[in-house]
């Protein structure tokens, strides 16, 4: 697994020398005019220090310098957030506090997280029933990335128990192009285009961003060759004074193999090999899709504003796994609008309230065959379904304002996702399940200083499960009984946060450092917290969960070149109430109690640490050194089976934009080693697998020593 970090990723405002946010003495005292961090994840813009959640920002030097295949490359810093890498490419398993865990295993779950809303340019990325594709990310290309780890379903509905708002490059002051070669150990080849244009005259001419890249790899493990295009552009234009509109088109053609999971006998013996089933099968996933998407920004008069989104994503599937060939064919649909007030209140109080509605919309035709011998489709086809999900969500929220110190904010938000499953070739398997739920949230911020500032919040969850989640177990016959598993309900859960975050200026007179923190503890009870068995082949719910922890991270950047940052999380994930009938392993009758258990698939402890150093002489250069530990978690409810703690290493030395001739053309380049010690670790893990030959099949190998280096050129106009 890659962890490539350049700088400091939690808190990228911090003022740095050079930058038009600076420290000045006065009285003995020290005042910061600081460059305004507003954060859009929220729904809401929102500075960083006001919003009463934990909030990330990963900028653009960092996603650019990142190897830009994988999530992992670039979340490695964020507290909370655990990013693995299953097999060295874009398929990336994403936890946050907990949500996110089960997106690991067999059935349905390779290239998807769950429980994580992922959104790019303001559009979902996650499918109305809580699945995420990641074929349309792409880190190296965005302009940044945002990290919500407080639960936010009173803002996005089904499945956010976090948010990852990946932004487009729309910021540029000036039209440019840049060309970039990346490269690395295990056949890793990338090739992009990127650039951006003023379209138009006069004071506000439109943008028009542009991205192309090209991926390939072998992958280092046998049967995980991956390969990759993806095209990102769009123009972002103001209408007059109160109109702003954007016009946002991607897509992509995204191919990989999957090797599978080992055995612990097989790991210790070979860890690059692949599951013989996986490579007699050819087990693959052969993805395109797109999607076009406009939004519009539109300020009525000085109080009030409208905005407007609407999106339409074609895709087509292939897919081969567990022995069956499958043919998709799918629309996501959807759009949102948002009405917001702002107004005075009294001499020294502001209000904001907001209410909006979402929809979105994906159905679709699911052919089956059987596979041929070769891996390929065979005649003749052997079913043809549906498969249909909507979610509907109307939403408020209201923000008061007290001064510079107090900000108040409550919210309430009523979802409607419903299910919709048929099949064309047995009339009987025809069900539709709906699920409701009403989420609220309140918080309270207050900022002891422009720099500092106190919050708590408490709020509520929801997640459905996901569509393959809703089959029914694939045993005794079930399958055509239901269409929809009637035993699986929605999971709720209520978050209760307190946290603080800081910018410091360190030394008297002109600052020497600066230090940017922001720390964290939560508690969740979950209930119906969805878990995997068998690989995901079918589902069970644990009655109740508890989830509690604090996670902290910060950066110190000293003015003479030096930056530190680091991030820890600390956790504890109970099940509280869980008995399991395990008729589904030939013991009719049996139960199993595993209240008190270690919650599958959830560290209890994870962290990060680096260091990078430009000098003063030449600040376009760089070298870094980071490592992250990964604590023991456990693969099975049983607690059993044990995934051991991991260190991984990573170095890389670099230039960053040098200016060559006038300042019109930069070269950038850095080359790095990761996992310098060439350690042997699990990357990622199936959650309560199957047992073959009395051993569980669940390990994901994770890399061993790799290279990997890019050279860009970028002119500016």
């Amino acid at each position: 697994m890659r962890v490539a970090l350049v700088c400091c990723v939690v808190f990228h405002f911090l003022p740095i020398p050079g930058s038009p946010a600076r420290a000045q003495a006065v009285d003995d005292s020290v005042s910061y005019l600081l460059d305004p961090v507003t954060v859009t994840g929220t729904r809401t813009p929102q500075s960083w220090l006001r919003v009463p959640a934990s909030v990330s920002f990963i900028g653009a030097t960092e996603l650019r310098t990142s190897r830009g295949y994988g999530l992992d490359e670039v979340l490695g810093f964020v507290p909370g957030v655990l990013a693995q890498s299953r097999f060295g490419n874009q398929d990336v398993r994403i936890i946050i506090r907990g949500f996110g865990a089960r997106g690991a295993g067999e059935r349905s779950n390779s290239g998807t997280t769950r429980g994580i809303r992922i959104l790019q340019d303001g559009f979902p990325e996650t499918e109305p029933d809580g699945r995420t594709s990641l074929d349309l990310i792409d880190p190296s290309s965005a302009g940044n990335i945002e990290v919500m780890r407080s639960n936010a379903s009173s803002l996005y509905g089904n499945a956010g128990g976090g948010v990852l708002s990946v932004s487009s490059n729309t910021t540029f002051d000036a039209p440019y192009t840049t060309y970039r070669q990346s490269f690395g150990s295990y056949g890793f080849h990338k090739e992009q285009l990127t650039g951006g244009a003023f379209l138009g005259e006069g004071g506000s001419p439109a943008k028009m961003y542009f991205s192309l890249g090209n991926t390939t790899s072998r992958g280092w493990r046998a049967h995980s060759r991956s390969s990759q295009t993806l095209l990102n552009t769009g123009v972002v234009a103001a209408l007059g004074e109160a109109t702003r509109i954007g016009v946002h088109i991607t897509g992509t053609s995204n191919a990989f193999r999957i090797p599978g999971a080992l055995t612990k006998a097989q790991y210790d013996a070979d860890p690059s090999v692949a599951d013989s089933l996986h490579v007699a099968r050819d087990e693959r996933r052969n993805n395109r899709l797109g999607r076009i998407g406009v939004t519009a920004d539109h300020r009525l008069d000085g109080h009030n504003s409208v905005i407007v989104t609407a999106f339409a994503q074609p895709k087509f599937l292939e897919r081969s796994e567990r022995g069956t060939f499958r043919n998709f064919t799918r629309y996501h649909v959807g759009g949102s609008a948002m009405y917001r007030h702002s107004s005075p209140v009294g001499t020294d109080a502001e209000n904001s309230f907001s209410a909006g509605v979402d929809e979105a919309y994906q159905d679709g035709a699911i052919l089956f065959y059987a596979l041929s011998p070769e891996g390929g489709r065979a005649l003749p086809l052997r079913d043809n379904k549906r498969e249909g999900a909507n979610n509907l969500g109307a939403f408020i929220q209201d923000e008061l304002s007290l001064g510079e110190s107090w900000v108040l904010l409550a919210g309430l938000r009523y979802d409607d996702v419903s299910y919709y499953s048929e099949s064309y070739t047995d009339l009987a398997l025809h069900q539709h399940k709906k699920f409701e739920r009403v989420t609220p949230k309140a918080g309270i911020t207050y900022r002891f200083s422009p720099t500092h500032s106190l919050y708590a919040s408490l709020g509520g969850g929801l997640e459905v499960p996901a569509g393959n989640e809703t089959d029914p177990a694939g045993t005794f016959g079930q399958d055509t009984v239901y269409a929809i598993n009637p035993l699986l309900d929605a999971m709720k859960s209520t978050t209760v946060e307190v946290g603080t975050k800081q910018v410091i200026s360190l030394g008297a007179g002109e600052p020497s450092a600066y230090l940017t923190y922001d720390v964290a503890a939560y508690w969740l009870r979950v209930t119906d917290d969805i878990i995997p068995y068998r690989n995901g082949r079918f589902y069970f719910t644990a009655g109740s969960t508890d989830r509690m922890g604090i996670e902290a991270g910060g950066s110190l950047h000293f003015t003479m070149g030096l930056t530190a940052n680091a991030s820890l999380t600390l956790s504890q994930n109970e099940y509280r109430d869980y008995r399991v009938d395990s008729v589904h392993y030939g013991n009719p009758g049996a139960v199993a109690d595993y209240s008190g258990n270690r919650v599958v698939g959830v560290p209890d402890v994870f962290y990060s640490a680096g260091l990078k150093y430009s000098p003063e002489e030449c600040r376009w250069a760089f070298v870094h050194l980071n490592l992250q530990t990964v604590g023991k978690y456990f693969a099975d409810d049983a607690n059993s089976v044990s995934v051991p703690a991991y260190t991984v290493v990573n170095a890389a030395v670099g230039i960053d934009r040098l200016t060559i001739g006038s300042g019109s053309i930069t070269l950038s380049a850095f080359a790095g080693v990761n996992n310098l010690s060439d350690a042997k670790y699990v990357g990622s893990a199936w959650l309560n697998p199957d047992i073959v030959g009395g051993e569980p099949v669940y390990i994901e190998p994770g890399l061993p020593r790799n290279f990997t280096g890019s050279v860009s050129l970028g002119v500016g106009f």
